[in-house]
């Protein structure tokens, strides 16, 4: 899942000032063809602004440049026809653009600012720097400038500097709400949440009714695990927007660390109504479910994220436990080998195989399954426990011997270990190595005296197991 979306909005702009701007550029097209550029040249300007504000780039580009046909030198428009391309995404000729109204006006701020964003654009990020800088020398505390610069270190991780241009922009200006904004998000990834927080809500004394700013403070306190604020912020941003499933992710997830797994269920299952495609969502839903005991809902939301992304990992371990506790232990060992398979560096995956083998068993595949899981991880005491007692099950006492030593020398002080041992050497008719193994396990756990009595009913009528009782 994304944790933050931009909080910038379409505008909304009704259909009859459209109509009434249409009418004015048409206007401004015949006074173009007319020869009369000159006679109505605020009128065109007015017009190119309404424009830049509307966004109509082709019809202000097409105006910029009637009037830069007979006014060359005019830096302003030329600043609007790179404005124009740049919103058209023709970076090289709007560069062009705003270096020609540069020359014209060196010390323009603005053309400055938006020469950097096609710099930005080209790639030329630490010419987009210098050009800031250059406007900052012109006007310190211009709130753009700083704020551009922001943006430009915070897409290059340098948060510390993001920081700085950000809190001189509201400082200049303390209702630039854009720049409130990303310093909420600039304080969260240096993990100063509270400073976050502060950031976040003056953004939402300015903006109140913004779903993306309820949703980053949500964000913050989960981070900070308060998790009954998290969840009232999420509540707060799915009420401004119902269809913003990221919030409804997240507030499943409050709700899930707070053990209201019912909610949790309902609001993941919203969030997968909203976005049937996010695989993660999918697999949150089934743990819900998993969680709240509806275990055949899990396996078909686990199923959906599978489909989706067919390398989840975790999806298939996680069916793959849902079908082994409903008895589908075949369609469960075909989940665990799948996760196997996917699994690089975790033992988890072949353990799971190897125990769902072992239930089905397929004796020998389980060894083989327990050493890929010891491959992997040589110092895994369950996989070398569940390895020997398979070796034993399977006729081959001395390979199981060994795999209990090992487990003794993982977990010296690990009783069960010991006994293993002890009865392999039983099994072997080796009884003074089988009394060492035996007193090793009582002294690690005397309760296991009383389940060597229960499984050896007839060592009470031997001298030698029955010193092991009355020793202390």
């Amino acid at each position: 899942m994304n944790l933050f979306e931009d909080y910038f909005e379409e505008e909304n702009y009704s259909s009859s000032d459209i109509d009434d701007l249409r009418s004015k550029i048409n206007i401004c097209k015949e006074y173009v063809s007319d020869g009369q550029i000159f006679a109505y040249l605020e009128n065109i300007e007015e017009t190119i602004q309404l424009c830049l504000e509307y966004n109509l780039n082709e019809d202000g580009l097409f105006l910029a440049d009637a009037v830069l046909d007979i006014a060359p030198y005019n830096s302003e428009f030329w600043q609007f026809k790179g404005i124009f391309l740049n919103n058209l995404f023709q970076f090289d000729e709007a560069y062009n653009c705003f270096c020609t109204a540069i020359s014209l006006n060196p010390n323009d701020v603005e053309t400055l600012i938006n020469k950097s964003i096609s710099e930005e654009n080209l790639g030329l990020t630490e010419e987009a720097i210098e050009s800031l800088h250059v406007a900052l020398r012109i006007e310190p505390l211009n709130d753009e400038a700083n704020f551009s610069l922001g943006i430009i270190y915070e897409r290059q991780d340098d948060f510390e500097n993001a920081v700085k241009y950000f809190l001189t922009a509201v400082e200049a200006d303390p209702t630039y709400n854009e720049a409130w904004y990303e310093l909420g998000y600039c304080f969260e990834n240096m993990d100063r949440f509270e400073d976050a927080l502060g950031a976040y809500e003056k953004f939402l004394d300015l903006e109140p009714y913004s779903h993306t700013g309820w949703y980053n403070c949500g964000i913050v306190y989960l981070r900070m695990e308060n998790l009954n604020k998290a969840a009232n912020c999420f509540e707060l941003s799915t009420a401004l927007k119902d269809d913003f499933a990221s919030a409804w992710f997240n507030l499943g997830v409050a709700f899930g660390n707070m053990d209201k797994l019912h909610d949790a269920q309902k609001a993941f299952k919203k969030a997968s109504e909203i976005d049937q495609l996010d695989e993660t969502i999918w697999f949150n839903l089934g743990q819900a479910y998993e969680d709240t005991g509806r275990i055949f809902y899990a396996i078909d939301s686990y199923t959906r994220a599978v489909k989706i992304d067919d390398e989840y990992y975790d999806a298939f371990m996680a069916r793959g436990y849902c079908y082994s506790n409903t008895g589908n232990y075949n369609f469960a060992l075909d989940d665990f080998s799948k996760a196997a398979q996917l699994s690089v560096d975790s033992s988890d995956a072949w353990i799971a195989k190897a125990d769902m083998e072992y239930s089905l068993g397929r004796l020998i595949l389980a060894i083989g399954s327990y050493k890929k899981a010891i491959a992997l991880n040589p110092d895994n005491f369950d996989a070398w426990y569940k390895l020997a007692e398979t070796f034993v099950e399977s006729g081959n006492w001395s390979k199981g011997e060994e795999a209990f030593e090992m487990c003794s020398i993982l977990k010296p002080d690990n009783a069960n270990s010991y006994y293993g041992r002890a009865k392999i050497h039983f099994l072997k008719n080796e009884t003074i190595e089988a009394v060492k193994c035996f007193k090793l396990a009582f002294s690690c756990d005397p309760m296991l005296k009383k389940i060597f009595a229960r499984d050896y009913p007839e060592a009470e009528t031997s001298k030698l197991f029955k010193n092991l009782f009355e020793e202390d």
